[in-house]
């Protein structure tokens, strides 16, 4: 786990290219793919194929997931192996649908509404909260599972969650705290387990979604190529078993997430999230303290100008999904802080981010 597939050099020309749309759009399918691997699941050359075209704005998303469609209906032979190629293609292609829109809405509704979306035609259930209890046996625990949530409890919990999260200011929180609280948030929706299958790769999605509001556009490689390990970090920050010293923790999670929005690089290994391993974690907060005190919003402008130093504010203001008075506010704020300055003037100036992201 975690090395770069085939797929990806593919994928990864478009972004190369720097042509905006082309590289949104592979980022997307770049997380879309690498995401079915929770569940071990591969997708099919046929899938890159479509999703080429689509990069390539030969056709729209509504024409792939026709193609895949047609594709498995007039196929006569099907192998068990293949049946979940069908899956992990028509999955694939419904997150990439996803993480192309700009809508979404805080709620245990928006987790339901995602899981149907996704699973529709694949799962019975699609949508639907599960109606009995469950346990997995996880490798990471040798085996052992993580105590899910009861099935009767499943609406009560979530809805004392989100409202919990909801009233939540992260208005004060440097990048380093905002991610911890974050982290904490997302592994108890997971714990609760909402769904009978494809729970992993609902709250992956949720969780990309939910963190562009805070103006990251996270459908980058992180997630493609350590999928793997975001499930299992999911796992450990919800298990405990004191007599051996083994306690739940986010710090796995929030690694994932530091190099996911601040650049870190840590060095994602499933086995040191194994509870035979014996590793010390170093935290990622030499990455993020380059930029001292930042909040995630302040990170996400710092970030999108060190790409594009010459970008408009109505052009920054769009990338992140905020009001132009907001990023007006901000860029100022960051001046002030000493983190960014404008070189040569207004209309003809760039950008100059003077900390490290």
């Amino acid at each position: 786990m975690g090395q770069e597939h085939d797929w990806q050099y593919d994928l990864d020309e478009y972004i190369r290219q720097g042509e905006p749309d082309r590289s949104e759009k592979s980022a997307a399918w770049q997380t879309a793919i690498g995401l079915q691997d929770v569940d071990g699941l591969r997708t099919s050359d046929y899938l890159l194929e479509t999703a080429k075209e689509h990069i390539e704005g030969k056709i729209d998303i509504a024409t792939v997931q026709k193609r895949i469609y047609n594709y498995y209906e007039q196929r006569d032979v099907r192998m068990t192996s293949e049946q979940d190629t069908k899956e992990a293609d028509i999955v694939a292609s419904r997150i990439a649908e996803l993480l192309a829109e700009k809508t979404f809405q805080f709620s245990p509704a928006e987790l339901q509404s995602i899981h149907r979306r996704l699973f529709t035609g694949v799962f019975k259930s699609a949508g639907q909260f599960r109606t009995y209890n469950i346990s997995k046996k996880e490798w990471v625990l040798n085996g052992k599972s993580v105590f899910y949530a009861a099935f009767d409890s499943i609406r009560e919990t979530l809805d004392y969650d989100f409202s919990q999260e909801k009233e939540f200011s992260y208005a004060n929180l440097d990048a380093a705290q905002a991610i911890k609280h974050i982290a904490k948030f997302i592994s108890g929706i997971w714990q609760i387990h909402p769904f009978c299958e494809g729970n992993t790769r609902t709250t992956a999605v949720f969780m990309i979604k939910y963190l562009q509001t805070f103006g990251f556009n996270v459908s980058n490689q992180v997630f493609a190529d350590n999928s793997w390990y975001f499930r299992n970090a999911l796992v450990r920050a919800n298990y405990n078993d004191l007599q051996n010293d083994v306690h739940a923790t986010t710090a796995f999670l929030e690694q994932f997430m530091e190099n996911l929005l601040t650049g870190a690089r840590h060095d994602l290994k499933n086995r040191y999230m194994h509870i035979d391993y014996s590793v010390t974690l170093q935290s990622a907060k030499p990455e993020i303290s380059k930029c001292k005190n930042c909040t995630l919003e302040e990170l996400a402008i710092l970030r999108e100008i060190s790409t594009n130093p010459s970008i408009t504010q109505k052009a920054l203001a769009e990338a992140i999904g905020k009001s132009e008075r907001t990023v007006k506010s901000r860029t100022v704020e960051l001046q002030d802080k000493g983190l960014l300055r404008r070189k040569n003037g207004k209309r003809n100036g760039l950008w100059e981010v003077l900390v490290e992201i």
